[in-house]
């Protein structure tokens, strides 16, 4: 059960969070229209989301694909317009459920995935938007292709997979300053046509909106902490 308080906590910082977005592109000329906040509802159940959506979010990022069915075709159904994001790891034998469900992923990474993807969205007639996640700090853990592989990925995906990539997505090394992160990535994404840039988490976000983002990832800036102390 969400408390008044609880409630207004929530609507109140999205307004923040909002608000901080806007000042971001003001300081570097930018339209704040042309950057999306993804509210990341992820580990967050129903009642904890609407909230959210009732303070006029209408975009949300999931980081896995068996916890947002679970919770999002109820929403959608109570809350039409909404606009649902992949933003964790991908495994291929989830790719049906993803296309079905996502109408962003922002984690194609491996040429496993982007032939699941594709024999999924041509059975399906469904089209995700798609960003090519990258491993700007070249961390072992962390899912991506490295950025010096990014390009033949990039081709391959459109040529071999007939994908068409929209953008890029990056995750920062937590220990480093993320603008150099950022600003790779914008690089790669203009000398491959791509358009969107899915950069910048609660800690981060006025800085990669200063590198171009068109795509900041924010959750517990807007949620608060997470409910399970395991999830990031």
């Amino acid at each position: 059960m969400i408390s008044q308080a609880g409630t207004q906590d929530a609507a109140s910082r999205l307004q923040a969070v909002r608000a901080q977005i806007a000042a971001a592109c003001r300081d570097c000329g930018r339209d704040p229209a042309a950057v999306t906040l993804v509210a990341v509802s992820k580990t967050f159940p129903a009642p904890e989301i609407v909230p959210v959506i009732e303070a006029g979010q209408k975009v949300f990022g999931e980081n896995r694909v068996q916890e947002a069915h679970g919770k999002w075709p109820l929403l959608r159904a109570d809350h039409p317009g909404m606009e649902l994001h992949l933003i964790g790891p991908l495994q291929s034998n989830k790719a049906r459920e993803a296309v079905a469900l996502f109408d962003v992923i922002h984690t194609l990474d491996r040429p496993k995935i982007a032939a699941a993807l594709a024999e999924e969205m041509a059975r399906q007639g469904r089209s995700p938007r798609l960003f090519v996640q990258v491993n700007t700090g070249a961390e072992p853990q962390k899912a991506g292709v490295l950025p010096e592989a990014a390009d033949a990925f990039i081709a391959a995906c459109r040529e071999q997979h007939g994908l068409d990539v929209w953008g890029l997505m990056c995750i920062p090394p937590a220990d480093e300053v993320p603008d150099p992160h950022f600003a790779l990535l914008a690089k790669i994404a203009t000398r491959n046509g791509l358009a969107g840039l899915s950069m910048g988490m609660s800690a981060d976000f006025p800085a990669a909106i200063r590198q171009g983002a068109t795509h900041v990832r924010v959750g517990s800036a807007i949620f608060g902490h997470r409910s399970l102390p395991n999830e990031t």
